[in-house]
């Protein structure tokens, strides 16, 4: 135990746990839930973006922002964040920081916020348009 009397766990159980919360989206199922009105919310960096491309209509959200610009509290928030019964699909680049940035929008009280397996990588292998 350390000194905030919690056992040490390693990232990977950390992110299982965190998986656990969540009902993760393969590609194609994240592209229905996107026209059905989900937002896709890109968080990664922008050398990425450039480097790969970007998902038509996805919200670019860098990762250090996410929270401010999707709680429907926070007066930094995005338009498109109205209320807390959003459908978040959080997209990273190979679906592991997406798991973690998911949760911590279930934290804020948007329980509908998921992320996409895979990642972005996942949704350009899928054949998924990218722009």
């Amino acid at each position: 135990m350390n000194t905030m009397g919690t056992t040490k766990r390693s990232v990977d159980e950390l992110l299982a746990e965190a998986r656990e919360e969540l009902d993760r989206l393969e590609p194609l199922d994240a592209a229905a839930a996107q026209v059905q009105g989900a937002l896709l919310v890109d968080i990664r960096y922008a050398a990425l973006r450039e480097r790969d491309g970007t998902i038509p209509g996805a919200l670019i959200v860098e990762r250090n922002e996410l929270e401010w610009r999707l709680d429907p509290q926070c007066d930094h928030r995005l338009p498109e964040a109205t209320h807390h019964d959003l459908r978040v699909v959080v997209v990273c680049n190979e679906g592991y920081a997406s798991s973690f940035a998911a949760v911590s929008l279930r934290q804020l009280g948007l329980e509908r916020a998921t992320d996409l397996i895979g990642g972005f990588q996942a949704w350009r292998a899928a054949g998924l348009p990218v722009h």
